[in-house]
């Protein structure tokens, strides 16, 4: 009984061992970066084919006119691509980082480990990336908001025709133009929808999953600027941590050597006294 009670009691120190090393501030980052890229990049890649296909079908029938578009939906489509991997592994690397700068400081504050000047550096490299990021990352969000307003104009023009408090005697005058928006050339045709075509577009699946899967990827991309600030914030004051860390230890290695010194004068004032006295 007492040998297993020995064990359960070793376990449970090993765990609540394992469970103070671990950087709790960076797993939550790394959950919420996940989580918005995932939307942000999933999203997005739909919304950009479901505007292209009603695109297609309803303002721009003839392929010359938009092949610049669809060639520039799928370069955004390769950034996407691009931009999941490399935040999926850039996660990874700046969690890593949270548990190696976890690990450095406690080890520093109860043992004689000592952080080097090149885990500073690290740790200063991945904050200069990280305020890269997040800036690039707030001009994506602002970028992202383009398609909503539009999806949101349309929608509310819709929504407009459809009520029954609205006195609209000729519908047809009711029009929504996407050759104004540059989005395709101004002698497109048909280039706008009005009336009952602009209902009935509003009415297709294309459209409905187009708008909503744009305010889902803003979503994600506004959760991946907090997620990135939040890294931010861990990687300065991870950084500073390791800073007072090794300035203290330097304090202590030089008090430590101070205190050796009179040690050892204080003892060779004592052998000179004693062999004075013999």
């Amino acid at each position: 009984m007492a040998i297993e009670f020995y064990s359960e009691c070793r376990c449970f120190e090993c765990c609540i061992k394992c469970l103070g090393g671990v950087p709790y501030a960076s797993l939550v980052a790394t959950i919420l970066c996940f989580s918005g890229v995932a939307l942000f990049c999933g999203c997005g890649h739909v919304a950009l084919t479901s505007t292209l296909t009603m695109l297609e079908n309803h303002f721009s029938r003839i392929t010359s006119d938009h092949a610049t578009l669809a060639a520039v939906i799928q370069i955004f489509q390769y950034i996407i691509y691009g931009i999941a991997s490399f935040f999926f592994v850039y996660a990874i690397l700046l969690l890593g980082e949270g548990f190696y700068t976890t690990s450095a400081i406690k080890k520093e504050l109860q043992s004689d480990f000592k952080t080097t000047i090149c885990g500073r550096c690290i740790t200063a490299f991945f904050m200069f990336l990280t305020y890269i990021f997040a800036l690039v990352f707030i001009a994506i969000f602002c970028f992202t908001t383009i398609p909503v307003f539009l999806f949101f104009n349309m929608w509310n023009t819709c929504a407009a025709m459809r009520s029954p408090d609205s006195n609209i005697t000729f519908p047809d005058s009711i029009c929504v133009d996407v050759r104004q928006y540059g989005i395709i050339p101004l002698n497109a045709t048909p280039g706008k929808a009005c009336g009952t075509t602009l209902t009935d577009i509003c009415n297709t699946s294309e459209f409905y999953l187009s708008y909503h899967l744009y305010i889902v990827a803003l979503a994600g991309a506004g959760a991946t600027v907090i997620a990135l600030i939040h890294y931010l914030m861990i990687l300065a004051a991870n950084w500073a941590y390791l800073k007072t860390a090794a300035s203290t230890h330097d304090y202590q290695d030089i008090k430590t050597k101070d205190d050796q010194d009179l040690e050892a004068e204080a003892r060779s004032k004592e052998g000179q006294n004693s062999s004075s006295y013999s």
